[in-house]
Order: C-alpha cells, then structure tokens, then sequence
C-alpha cells in the first residue's frame, strides 16, 4: 500500500519543492508590490464559477441559518477574474491575487482539481505592455531563465510554420465563428493527417495545435499571441484585423503557463459572448452556468481599458524547480 502524502518519507521527499513554492510566493508578492499593484483577496464560493465553456466546476449550495438570507446555488470558481474585474471597475487600480480555484475533473501530471492561480491586471497596459511585465516577473522569480529574449509568434505565424503553410485566419468567417469545412480543407490541402469523422472548426484548431504547435514551443518561452477570434473569449478582438482576438498564452518547459487578454471592456458584446457561451455549454453539457450579472452590471459602470493575465503558480514552481509533477510542489496533493 501507498504511503499517504503526509507520511513523513513522502514529506521529505517533497520539502526542498515546498521550500522553493513558499521563496517564489515571497519573490512574488516582493515583485508585484514593488512594481506598484496591490494585493487583494475575492470570494472562492460564487454564483457564477467562470465563462469557459469546456471547464467543469465544483457545485456547492447556500442554506441560510435560521431565516437569514435566501437558499441559493453556489459554485468554487474557476478564476477569479469576473470577481476581480469588478474591484477594476470600482476603481482599485492594478491588482493582483493569488488564488485557490478549482476545476473538477482535472488530473495529470499538470492538472489538479485544486491548485493556485496567480492573476494580475493593469489598467492602461496593452497586449505587448503585459507580456513585457509577464517576462520581467519570470526573471525575477525564476533563476535559470534564459537569457535569450522571450520567443513572440503569432497565431497566424504558428501555423504557416508549424502547419505546413495552413492559413488560419482564411477559416475564420465575417461573423468571427470559424468555418470547420473550411479548415478541414486547408488542413487536408496541407498535407496534415485527418482526424475524427465529424470534427468542428474547435475540434481541428486544437487538435492541430496540440500535434504541431505546442511541440515546437518547447525549446524556448515563448508567447503565442493574437488568437482566432472564435477563441477570443473575455478578449477584445484585434481593430486591425478582426478575425483574430488580443490574446496571448504563454508556454514554457513543455508546459501551458499562463493565458492573458487585452480585456474586453464592452457590456453588449461582453453579454453576447456570455450568452452564447452557456448556450454552447448547454448544448454539449446538457446544463450552463448562470451568467454572472453583477460582473455584466460593473461592465455598464464602465471598466478601464486594461490588460490582465492568469498563471498557474503550481506549475511555475513546476518550472523552477523541475519538479515531475504539480503534486510534488503541493503541501498536501488532491487524492
């Protein structure tokens, strides 16, 4: 039998990953309340876990004690980002949080139901501006950074690259939805393998990306940047072109580290994302989220321009310290 995660061998085995997770905490708060943000905390429990259509949430429920206050449905958030956006919109000014979020469902070498999120936002900062904070933040904090200057490739780069000269954008339609046909031709016309019967334009993006692009992004940290716009999630899109979206991911040692927008800051467009989001979710999951109105309501009060980005701490520490997996670097791993 196992021992538990507790046990004093497994501790100790897991003590010199623990001692680097608690330096990096201190070098992070060091470094973001140096560069002027200030640190805040939002609620775990929600009534809306977040807006991604593909993620799972933990559902909990609210029953009030003797008469005070009314029963309703709850969630563990997903993100903090709805909750933080709203303190932008009150004003507070940069910001950041590192925060506990779950996702039920999710297991891996990189994935746990519970880990820690680090996310930052600045109002005024662009697209460029917070990839130039995201890597001055990873210099600080990781001590075998490379010195070579962070790799910034775009989407439509990546796959003219990496794709055998597949022109992602050509299948993104004048509505912003992308066009499965479409990309399942130029995949097949670029000589790249078929996948399932009956895949959807999300289905080919990701599968290409999972096959060719990410595998190229392991040799050095780099930002993919200016998503697709059916990808463009709480993103503003691109005025200059905008079939692709003001988005970035991060990806560095083999691994997915952070996901940034230049924020969309428009109510109506902000509802109708939302909307058709939980639709989707609806659609595939049989059931959707209520959409988060008091995010919708900060909107109309009008949040500042800004950039923000979301980071997986655990798997940061992951980086810095090579550890194999995300519960070498938890105190006590789920399950």
């Amino acid at each position: 039998m196992a021992l538990p995660d507790w046990h004093p061998e497994r501790l100790a085995a897991r003590l010199p990953y623990l001692a680097a997770r608690n330096r990096l905490l201190a070098a992070t708060r060091a470094h973001f309340g140096a560069t002027g943000y200030t640190e805040v905390q939002t609620p775990a429990l929600v009534p809306s876990p977040g807006a991604e259509v593909h993620l799972a949430a933990f559902e909990s429920e609210f029953i009030p004690h003797l008469g005070a206050g009314e029963a309703r449905r709850l969630y563990l958030r997903t993100s903090p980002e709805l909750a933080i956006k709203r303190l932008l919109a009150g004003g507070v000014g940069p910001v950041f949080e590192i925060a506990r979020v779950w996702r039920n469902g999710e297991i891996g070498r990189t994935h746990a139901p519970e880990f820690t999120m680090l996310e930052w936002y600045r109002p005024g900062l662009t697209l460029d501006g917070l990839m130039d904070e995201t890597e001055a933040y990873l210099r600080a904090v990781w001590p075998a950074c490379p010195a070579a200057p962070f790799r910034r490739v775009t989407m439509a780069q990546a796959f003219a690259r990496w794709c055998g000269g597949l022109d992602i954008l050509a299948s993104i339609r004048a509505d912003g939805s992308g066009d499965g046909p479409a990309l399942l031709a130029a995949a097949a016309a670029a000589g790249l393998a078929p996948g399932p019967q009956g895949e959807d334009w999300e289905s080919v993006f990701f599968r290409l990306m999972l096959d060719h692009v990410e595998p190229a992004l392991a040799e050095h940290p780099s930002f993919l940047t200016h998503w697709p716009s059916p990808q463009a999630a709480l993103a503003r899109r691109d005025m200059a072109d905008p079939r692709q979206a003001l988005r970035f991911e991060l990806f560095a040692g083999g691994m997915e580290l952070a996901n940034a927008f230049e924020e969309l800051t428009d109510p109506a467009e902000q509802r109708r994302r939302l909307e058709a989001d939980m639709a989707e979710r609806a659609r595939l999951h049989g059931a959707a989220w209520p959409v988060d109105e008091d995010f919708l309501a900060a909107l109309e009060h009008g949040m500042p321009d800004c950039a923000g980005i979301a980071l997986g701490l655990d798997r940061l520490v992951m980086l810095v310290t090579g550890a194999g997996r995300i519960g070498d670097v938890q105190w006590l791993p789920w399950g």
